[in-house]
């Protein structure tokens, strides 16, 4: 008795004193040159299975799905019932894509790179402004704590480009495991057949979970608190410069243009910007709810946003919102219904279609009165979680976890699949 109450003494010692030991998991920086990060960028003609899905962006028949962190897939999509998979950027720290007059704009961490996709099979490297998303981190994709220490010199200089992170086993004193800093960066981790009768377009179309629009003649990315501008008007991007080139807006998932405006999804709700004065973007208004983190496309003045749970954008809720956003310097939330999971979306304005990622695909005829927009619904298709989807021209193009769906909904009471091309994971 007399050792065991020893022992119990000494561990009550220890646990006050700091230095009982604590095994946890962590994530460890993964670190570049910037010369080696700057040079990795590859065009490669063979194909790279889809392993993990992200963003996407359709442009003149080809269809370029992100790989997070490490690049773009290149479909040609011409016939989406037989989609050919025919190249690979590899592109380090990418996430997201836009596409203007044959140019195609992507992230890489901290830079912006663009690539001429005149030949979509084949994109030429044409340039990349550097440092021009300052504090962009990868995402760990986990809820581990990040341990930074090896990520600077002793005199504060940062010791190459964080590319990435490895999650290691580590035993640290209790009062070191409640210092060590929580990971800022969200994680994102990512017809009949026939697209010929539609006119080819200038500029490319994006899926609702993009970081990236562009408005006349300018590209848009919301990183890092800020709208970053870009002026597309000469041989090479230009950002644009003084107090207008970087706007503090809060934290953002994602950004819809509509009309003269830009519609940001938030953890907190839905901001939204005039860009009337393209290099000068006047807040109109900020609508909240519930937390969570929100696609948002607009169609007809109305707004559809989506949030969900199973996040770490803090919240419980699963709902699809439709919001009145007339007068965008007034929106008026009209509705909310609840939904299971619901992701990305988008809207077909032609055929007044509301296509929904939750529990699979859900298709809604959107008619005069939003109030009743649930018990509208035409299809709902279930098997996989999607992610996030594009509506052109008949065909639906949805990238979900196990891989990229395609339906044909020329007959939108009876849509009928046309590929999958599944995801290969590789854990």
């Amino acid at each position: 008795m007399n050792r065991i109450l020893f022992l119990l003494i000494v561990g009550l010692m220890a646990a006050c004193d700091g230095s009982e030991l604590f095994t946890v998991q962590m994530n460890e920086p993964v670190l570049m040159t910037e010369a080696a990060f700057r040079s990795s960028v590859k065009v490669k003609s063979e194909s790279k299975p889809i392993e993990s899905y992200g963003k996407i962006c359709f442009y003149n028949g080809y269809l370029y799905i992100s790989a997070p962190g490490e690049g773009i897939h290149i479909f040609d999509n011409r016939n989406p019932a037989k989609p050919l998979n025919v190249g690979f950027i590899e592109l380090t720290g990418n996430a997201d894509i836009a596409i203007k007059n044959d140019l195609l704009y992507a992230d890489a961490l901290i830079d912006l790179v663009w690539f001429d996709v005149t030949n979509p099979a084949k994109p030429a490297l044409k340039g990349r402004l550097e440092n021009v998303f300052p504090y962009t981190y990868p995402a760990t994709g986990n809820d581990y704590r990040c341990d930074y220490s090896t990520m600077f010199a002793a005199d504060g200089t940062q010791n190459g480009v964080l590319v990435g992170w490895k999650v290691r086993k580590r035993k640290i004193p209790a009062d070191d495991y409640y210092e060590v800093q929580y990971d800022p960066a969200s994680p994102s981790p990512s017809a009949s057949a026939s697209f010929t009768s539609k006119a080819e377009s200038s500029t490319g179309t994006n899926g609702s979970m993009s970081r990236f629009a562009i408005y006349d003649k300018y590209l848009y990315a919301v990183i890092n608190y800020e709208m970053q501008i870009f002026d597309l008007t000469g041989e090479q991007p230009q950002k644009v410069s003084g107090e207008e080139g970087n706007t503090y807006i809060g934290n953002v998932e994602t950004i819809f243009s509509y009309k003269d405006n830009m519609f940001l999804g938030m953890p907190t709700g839905m901001s939204i910007y005039s860009v009337k004065n393209p290099t000068q973007p006047e807040r109109c208004a900020t609508i909240t709810h519930v937390l969570g983190c929100d696609p948002v496309v607009v169609d007809n003045d109305l707004a559809y946003v989506t949030v969900h749970s199973g996040n770490f954008c803090g919240q419980n809720n699963d709902e699809l919102f439709i919001v009145d956003v007339k007068d965008v310097y007034h929106p008026k939330q009209l509705v909310s219904f609840t939904m299971t999971n619901p992701k990305g979306l988008g809207v077909d304005s032609d055929k007044q279609t509301l296509f929904l990622c939750d529990d699979g695909l859900k298709v809604y005829k959107i008619g005069d009165d939003p109030q009743t927009l649930v018990s509208n619904r035409l299809t709902h298709i279930t098997g996989m979680d999607g992610y996030d989807l594009i509506p052109y021209n008949n065909v639906l193009m949805m990238i979900a976890d196990d891989g990229l769906y395609q339906y044909d909904y020329s007959n939108i009471n009876a849509l009928k699949k046309l590929s999958v091309i599944p995801v290969k994971k590789t854990n």
